[in-house]
């Protein structure tokens, strides 16, 4: 894994820009702790911080080959799952390789099938590729965008970066916000635009696509997207399907030349993978380590919920005994989890989502002391179906994104109005735009002749969990994990599994009448019964009081600050009484999110020096 950034221009001579390239490639050291290296020609500067994964030696980058006339650079930030059969294909159609990386196979495959190398590609990544000979920049992202790519044009210039700091690094690039970008910072439930950079006029390049930019301009292609059709498999060869591609999955993200651990929730997503990888370390004689996160007094304030049903660390402790793993529990407390709340909007470069992701920062900075790669279950709700939403025929029904539905009916802030300033909310309409972004995603979705009313909805959801909301799960994965160098893979997500999973039917998908129940069945003898049939329960949050009572210290901090940045954008008054706890659906931390997000907002308003367009 690394951090990447580039910098063409068909108008400018690049080949004396190393301190400004090379100061764009410095915001991404996290991301790439262990190496740094710059390319740069007439037209194009690329910049890499790498994180040693595979072949330490041989994946130095910017990698450049140069045959006669014709001279490629690459820069990559990834791991290609089936790079060891790519090699093996691209040998016998006659490339000779220098490295033992997976660099080197994308940029012969690129070599050997032009555009249509990500075709052959199984892996997370997102890269650039300056063919030289023919002026020419080559962006790619993963299919389902586990890697963050971003870019802008500016005159006769395109700047591209893993994050938005390093384009925000060019002076042709300003922090500037307009309607749109307001909208998504200021919302008060997870969104996520597809394509929106947040700034005015920078982009993220979508997922399986892919951009070429040349001196005539852009094009942006799609490479990979679902289809739909008739699922003809009976329920036992679903089952093992499934069970056999988590298999090879697992086994291919288990390659390393560093040491690989799994998170483990004691949930059915991670402890699945969790028992998968421990049999793989058996064989070699090896023990798997596994990390769960928890909290002090976790026990003594645990509230169920709709989202919490149960406490992880029993069913942590019961899936590590079976499965023979040794396990860490990285237990965090309140004031680690305040000293670093504005952390996430420092990766993201703008606010975020709160403990949610402080907590998974906290997380990962530990594991990076024993480990560099670990997996996660990620992305299988989504896949699977794991949500309440998709059980629910009103939400279904309900013309909006259905987690917007549901966590409406949770949260205090539900009405995305409440908290806004008026001035805001006739300059942004948020309601508008977020109406208008669900009926654009509806048009996209795959339909499947003959379905039914209910089971076409069902499928709608399906494609706006894995198009609009998986995207947020997957960046706050990403940033929290890259933000201290560590490397965290998605089995879930191989792309071959996504696209199997997405025509077997929701009658299949729920068999046993539990959600998932096509997943559970696949892990039928690898995990213990009780596990495997375990009840969804979220992601854990500390609902100590004193987290509670430090983030409404922050908030009315901020809004007795007449000078605060954030104070021309909300609605004091309610704000307020959601801090006096005025408001129904206050009492944990979970409906705190709101008050974490003013923080950051107030913040990042604050040190990006954000220009605000739209008001």
């Amino acid at each position: 894994m690394c951090g990447i950034t580039g910098w063409v221009d068909w108008e400018k001579d690049l080949r004396n820009q190393s301190a400004l390239i090379e100061s764009m490639t410095n915001t991404l050291q996290h991301r790439g702790p262990d190496a740094k290296g710059i390319w740069l020609s007439s037209r194009a500067a690329l910049g890499h911080r790498r994180l040693i994964v595979i072949d330490p030696e041989g994946g130095l980058q910017p990698m450049v080959y140069t045959s006669g006339e014709h001279t490629y650079a690459l820069n990559y930030n990834g791991e290609i799952y089936n790079f060891r059969e790519l090699r093996k294909e691209l040998e016998d159609r006659g490339h000779k390789f220098c490295s033992q990386s997976d660099t080197e196979v994308v940029l012969r495959s690129y070599l050997e099938w032009g555009e249509n190398c990500v075709c052959h590609l199984n892996g997370i990544f997102a890269f650039g590729l300056w063919d030289e000979y023919r002026q020419q920049l080559f962006l790619a992202r993963d299919h389902l965008g586990v890697k963050p790519l971003f870019y802008a044009k500016r005159g006769s210039a395109l700047l591209f970066g893993s994050e938005l700091k390093a384009l925000l690094a060019h002076p042709l690039i300003k922090p500037e916000l307009d309607a749109e970008g307001l909208v998504e910072v200021l919302n008060a439930f997870p969104l996520h635009t597809p394509g929106h950079g947040v700034f005015h006029n920078v982009y993220e390049l979508r997922p399986g696509h892919r951009l070429v930019c040349n001196h005539k301009g852009e094009h942006i292609s799609q490479y990979w997207s679902l289809l739909s059709a008739p699922h003809t498999d009976d329920l036992e060869t679903t089952a093992q399907r499934i069970q056999d591609l988590l298999k090879d999955t697992v086994g291919r993200q288990l390659i390393a030349d560093v040491p690989v651990v799994t998170l483990l929730s004691g949930g059915l997503d991670s402890s699945g993978l969790t028992a998968l990888a421990a049999g793989e370390f058996h064989k070699e004689g090896k023990q798997l380590h596994t990390y769960s996160v928890d909290f002090k007094e976790s026990e003594r304030y645990f509230v169920t919920s709709a989202i919490h049903e149960s406490l992880d660390t029993p069913w942590v402790k019961h899936v590590s005994e079976y499965v023979g793993s040794k396990h860490h529990t990285i237990t965090l407390d309140t004031p680690e989890l305040l000293d670093n709340l504005l952390v996430p909007m420092y990766a993201h470069d703008h606010p975020a989502y709160g403990q949610i992701e402080t907590s998974m920062y906290l997380l990962f900075k530990a594991m990076k002391q024993d480990a560099t790669v670990a997996l996660s279950g990620e992305s299988a709700d989504e896949v699977f179906g794991g949500y309440q939403w998709y059980n629910n025929e009103d939400l279904l029904n309900v013309p909006i994104f259905p987690w917007i539905a549901q966590f409406a009916k949770t949260r205090a802030a539900g009405e995305i109005s409440s908290w806004l300033a008026p001035e805001v909310l006739e300059a942004t309409k948020p309601r508008e735009y977020i109406a208008k972004l669900y009926r654009e995603a509806l048009t996209e979705v795959p339909r499947l002749e003959g379905e039914d009313t209910l089971a076409a909805k069902r499928r709608e959801a399906f494609y706006l969990n894995l198009t609009r909301f998986l995207p947020i799960m997957l960046d706050r994965k990403d940033r929290m994990s890259m933000a201290v160098g560590f490397e965290v893979r998605v089995p879930f997500c191989d792309y071959r599994l996504v696209e199997y999973v997405w025509n077997v039917p929701w009658e299949m998908k729920t068999v046993d009448s539990i959600e998932k129940g096509i997943l559970r069945r696949a892990f039928a003898g690898i995990l213990p019964e009780d596990a495997r049939n375990r009840r969804k329960s979220g992601y854990p949050t500390s609902q100590h009081p004193s987290y509670v009572r430090g983030v409404r210290e922050a908030v009315l901090q901020i809004l007795n600050d007449v000078n605060a940045p954030i104070r021309p954008f909300i609605n004091v008054p309610f704000i307020k009484d959601m801090v006096e706890n005025k408001l129904p659906a206050m009492t944990h931390a979970f409906n705190v999110n709101p008050l974490e997000r003013i923080i950051q907002l107030n913040f990042w308003l604050k040190d990006y020096k954000v220009i605000i367009l739209a008001m």
